[in-house]
């Protein structure tokens, strides 16, 4: 069985970053914004909101503090920073679904951040310090470092497969900062190999093993509605 997750609610003040609303339908997790990198309060009590009405799991997204780039650039925190920053985000959000007597489902770190724990085990451990004191799990990429130090937590580790990003032939994601359009028809045949083959494909066209418990969908991706729709339907049969 598999979940569909978004990242989402990461609209700030009057500004507008992809259709929640839209998107909301045809998921089953959805990963709020929690500031750093988009979102703020209104936002963020609107999209748990939102994600109550539709019966969608929330977890938290936190970022490395980078607003301006969207939190998709690098950057060098200590260990102690790294945790607290975590902390605070993860934090802000859990207000918002206690008002909405809604639990916490996981933590999944957004961009730059997601990437550097997927390789650097420091980075990885900062996290998990910051996931412990919620007892909820992490979501990451199966065969990195997410796996390796998350993996062995109590609350457990959720693989995930991206189906509106590219993968290198080394299993690695390519994080862009900003999202290129996808074919929704070939993103529900990919997530549906992920699913059921455990395999991805390459930007090089190779078979690369992946693991899927959850398939994942970002709000800013040009026609993210049709391809989460797209992908909702040919997931049908393996959705939980």
């Amino acid at each position: 069985m598999v979940a569909i997750n978004c990242d989402m609610g990461e609209s700030y003040s009057i500004y507008r970053c992809g259709d929640d609303e839209g998107i909301m339908p045809y998921i089953t997790v959805a990963n709020v914004a929690c500031g750093y990198h988009a979102s703020d309060p209104v936002v963020m009590q609107k999209t748990v909101a939102l994600a109550k009405r539709h019966g969608v799991k929330v977890g938290a997204h936190p970022s490395l503090p980078d607003r301006d780039g969207f939190g998709r650039r690098e950057m060098k925190l200590e260990r102690d920073e790294l945790t607290a920053a975590v902390l605070y985000q993860v934090g802000a959000l859990s207000a918002f679904l206690e008002a909405e007597r809604m639990p916490l489902n996981h933590i999944k770190p957004h961009g730059a951040l997601y990437g550097l724990a997927s390789r650097n085990e420091e980075v990885a451990v900062a996290i998990a310090d910051a996931a412990d004191v919620f007892d909820v799990p992490l979501m990451g990429m199966a065969n990195t470092m997410h796996e390796q130090v998350w993996g062995s937590r109590g609350p457990g580790f959720i693989a995930e497969y991206y189906t509106d990003l590219d993968y290198r032939a080394d299993g690695s994601l390519i994080i862009t900062r900003e999202h290129a359009a996808y074919d929704p028809a070939v993103a529900a045949e990919r997530s549906v190999r992920a699913v059921t083959e455990g395999v991805a494909t390459s930007v090089d066209g190779k078979d690369i093993p992946m693991r899927a418990d959850c398939i994942c969908i970002h709000s800013d991706t040009p026609g993210a509605v049709d391809l989460a729709k797209s992908v909702h339907e040919a997931l049908q049969p393996y959705l939980t």
